[in-house]
């Protein structure tokens, strides 16, 4: 097991700024971070990498999509320019030396027409990610897909979804990120999704229900807990919290006494129940 941090805990500016910050949570003791993408830039990134090549950090990417990007779009001109974003953001994850681009940009995040998503919805998606992983695989990096809550995503708000989506996109470089924020949200028993996506998912971010420390909320902890270790997964664990620094969260109260306390409680709390 490898245990990562999230670092849109310091909201969404990812630069030279937050090299303490990698400094910090490597002597924490996690294995890697998940880098945000927003700018699509490569050259943005190479100090970045650098940074993280001498701490010793793996990195994984994510990145989402907006109205100005969305794969589903009944636009073919839009619909082409977020493959071609999507790209980019892979080009990016290429120069930090990622293995994975997560997120959920088979469709634009707060995007929604009022009606359950259609047939020719569900195909331009599987389309425009079939080529999206085409690349992947060309640069040797994985997709890891990701469903949101219903208040966020329309084409995939369940764990039902978003297998059934893989499922048809069937590519060897597609595969689901996992979000124990969302399944809490959407899940009969979240436990039970897991089990369902088995050897589907390739990344797991544990995240409490009001994303703050992990072990500090409702969420059903030894139910996720029993079934990552019923698939036998041993991949990559991440904590994905959020805080005012995020504004697109829409969290205006101080849930945590600081990241850094959020971060080694955490990660204490993940490590006691699968290290």
């Amino acid at each position: 097991m490898k245990y990562s941090m999230n670092l849109l805990l310091w909201g969404n500016q990812i630069d030279e700024s937050l090299f303490p910050t990698l400094e910090l949570i490597k002597e924490i003791g996690f294995d890697g971070v998940e880098v945000p993408i927003f700018n699509t830039n490569p050259e943005h990134w190479f100090k970045f990498r650098q940074k993280l090549d001498s701490l010793g950090l793996a990195c994984e990417t994510d990145t989402i999509c907006g109205p100005s990007e969305h794969l589903i779009s009944p636009d073919p001109a839009m619909r082409r320019h977020t493959i071609d974003h999507l790209k980019s953001a892979l080009d990016c994850s290429l120069v930090l030396g990622a293995s994975r681009l997560m997120g959920p940009y088979h469709s634009a995040l707060g995007v929604f027409t009022g009606k359950p998503a259609t047939e020719e919805e569900w195909h331009w998606g599987i389309e425009g990610i079939r080529e999206v992983a085409d690349y992947a695989e060309s640069l040797d990096i994985t997709l890891g897909l990701e469903y949101l809550n219903r208040f966020e995503l329309y084409l995939t708000s369940c764990g039902d979804e978003i297998i059934r989506f893989v499922d048809d996109v069937n590519h060897p470089n597609c595969k689901i990120m996992f979000d124990t924020f969302h399944a809490n949200i959407e899940e009969k028993n979240i436990g039970d999704t897991i089990r369902k996506a088995g050897d589907r998912i390739s990344f797991i971010q544990l995240s409490e229900n009001d994303r703050s420390t992990p072990g500090k909320g409702n969420v059903d902890w030894e139910g996720v807990f029993q079934s990552i270790r019923d698939i036998k997964y041993d991949g990559w664990i991440s904590i994905e919290a959020f805080s005012p620094k995020l504004p697109v969260a829409n969290i205006w109260r101080k849930m945590f006494a600081s990241e850094e306390q959020l971060m080694r409680d955490g990660l204490a709390f993940i490590k006691s129940n699968l290290g």
